[in-house]
């Protein structure tokens, strides 16, 4: 006997078995209960996610001789004919070949004819969308007035491609992409059954790349047990079956593209070349990627919503920091404009080179958040005191780079760093982390340095952020606490606010690199 495919093998036999779709199978099953039974149904959605599969079992259960809670009872007569395809009461068509206004009318002439067994006729249309205007037309009178014994369930992944006149005479029923969790969990149960090892990691991998969609998940599980039939699937393995690459190559290429490093970059594109790396599946995972940078950067509490290991997380926070908010939205950009292209592009490699070097490369683009990205990198290297200056020779059409080093008068420094301060520097983002919100967010924007007396002073803007210490004394005395408790000893904090157009390093030290240019040289 030939093998069967997991979609079809382990396919649901009544409404309890789907998964991911409850409010339909809800729904449905009460118009059984209640005996409302529609005469027209709409099912639209995604691929994979259950729509000929609850129309197969909703045509069961209407012909059912002894339903039971509005499923199919699986025993009777009707129900094992219409399982084994032998019924004449359930039809499936094909909207995809068979589009014609003929193929319709075929169908109004048999409705007229009601059912040798059973108490409905039921029409599966699948694809209905691809219907023409005058198979729609043919359809549009017996759609809206059937006889009492006809059902039809019109199933499609384009809804807006159906004409308003259909629609209007059906009931509606939107199916939703099914969850990472749901989609993992009923893998889960198949293994089991299938007496396969595999790996939770490896599990909720192929659910996410399955997109919502049941059958491509379990297609896509038949393909790694296949490939290592016998064998325990890991991670490792589920990535070398589907062409894609460990969370460490994305973290590696992003670190490059942050350090402007295009060799390093290509390099390790090179690498995933040479391992037989699917590059369409790169772009995309790696687009994934950046949405889960951006969702760290931009709030303190992402780790509910990023499917992702502890170690990965950290290492994720602190590439967070490495960039702006901006910076990532751009990159973003940039690959899903490339993940669209990289379809069709007959030299996949030499698109994604270029990609990465415009992101690279930032003064290549010209659209406003490359412009941001050039302004912040030249505003790092006004901050480090190296500016690149360039000018024109007039002989021999040369262009030469001159490197002019600036440097700033710095105010002079106490010598003797109170202990207790240089502690608290050296612990300031755990310091932060103790803080609750909106302290937190606070004290990011504080500059620390040392007072006249020896004291550590937090320099903030002036605004929001230095009023909420300096004009509630509560809050100034909590950080304090804080404070001293990461210390060890009694810390006294001051509070001072800035003008937002004066330059910190005019008239201040920041205790912060010469803490740490301490430690590096230790």
């Amino acid at each position: 006997m030939s093998y069967t495919a997991l979609y079809r093998k382990f396919r649901p036999d009544n409404f309890e078995d789907v998964k991911g779709q409850e409010h339909i199978v809800t729904t449905l099953k009460n118009q059984m209960k209640a005996d409302r039974i529609g005469h027209a149904y709409l099912f639209c959605g995604t691929r994979g996610t259950g729509k000929t599969t609850i129309a197969k079992i909703f045509a069961r259960a209407v012909n059912c001789e002894n339903p039971q809670d509005g499923n199919p009872c699986g025993e009777c007569a009707a129900c094992r004919a219409i399982r084994s395809g032998a019924s004449m009461n359930v039809i499936e068509i094909d909207a995809a070949s068979n589009n014609g206004v003929d193929n319709i009318r075929e169908i109004v002439d048999e409705v007229s004819y009601s059912p040798a067994q059973g108490k409905y006729k039921v029409y599966i249309i699948d694809e209905v969308h691809m219907l023409s205007i005058g198979a729609f037309n043919a359809l549009l009178k017996t759609l809206e007035e059937p006889p009492s014994y006809v059902i039809f369930i019109l199933a499609t992944t384009e809804v807006h491609k159906i004409p308003i006149t259909i629609l209007s005479r059906c009931q509606r029923y939107d199916f939703k992409r099914i969850t990472i969790e749901t989609i993992t969990e009923r893998m889960q149960e198949l293994i089991k059954a299938e007496a396969v090892v595999a790996e939770d990691r490896a599990l909720r991998y192929i659910a996410r790349a399955a997109d919502g969609s049941m059958r491509d998940a379990l297609s896509l599980l038949d393909q790694c047990i296949a490939f290592h039939f016998g064998d325990t699937l890991t991670y490792d393995k589920a990535l070398d079956v589907l062409g894609a690459v460990d969370t460490s190559v994305f973290s590696g290429m992003l670190r490059f593209m942050v350090e402007k490093d295009i060799i390093g970059a290509i390099e390790l594109l090179e690498e995933m070349i040479m391992q037989g790396r699917e590059l369409s599946q790169f772009v995309t995972d790696f687009t994934w990627y950046l949405r889960n940078l951006l969702l760290v950067s931009a709030s303190d509490c992402a780790e509910d919503v990023i499917d992702m290991s502890s170690d990965n997380l950290v290492k994720l926070k602190e590439e967070a920091e490495m960039l702006e908010t901006p910076v990532i939205m751009r990159y973003i950009r940039v690959f899903s404009e490339v993940s669209d292209r990289i379809r069709y592009a007959s030299q996949k490699r030499i698109l994604l080179e270029t990609t990465i070097i415009k992101l690279c490369r930032p003064e290549m683009e010209i659209l406003n958040d490359a412009l941001l990205d050039r302004i912040r990198a030249v505003e790092k290297q006004l901050q480090e005191g190296t500016v690149t200056v360039k000018r024109e020779e007039s002989h021999a059409g040369m262009s030469q780079a001159v490197k002019t080093e600036v440097k700033k008068e710095r105010p002079a420094l106490s010598k003797a760093i109170p202990e207790e301060v240089r502690e608290v520097v050296k612990q300031w983002q755990s310091v932060i982390g103790d803080t609750q919100m909106p302290m937190k967010q606070y004290l990011r924007e504080a500059r620390l340095t040392l007072g006249g007396d020896n004291r550590l002073v937090l320099v903030f803007p002036d605004g929001v952020a230095s009023d909420y210490f300096l004009k509630q004394p509560d809050h100034m005395e909590q950080l304090n606490r804080i404070l001293s408790d990461r210390a060890g000893k009694e810390v006294e904090a001051v509070v001072q606010a800035i003008e937002e157009d004066r330059d910190f390093e005019d008239v201040h030290v920041d205790l912060q690199s010469v803490i740490h240019m301490d430690i590096e040289e230790e």
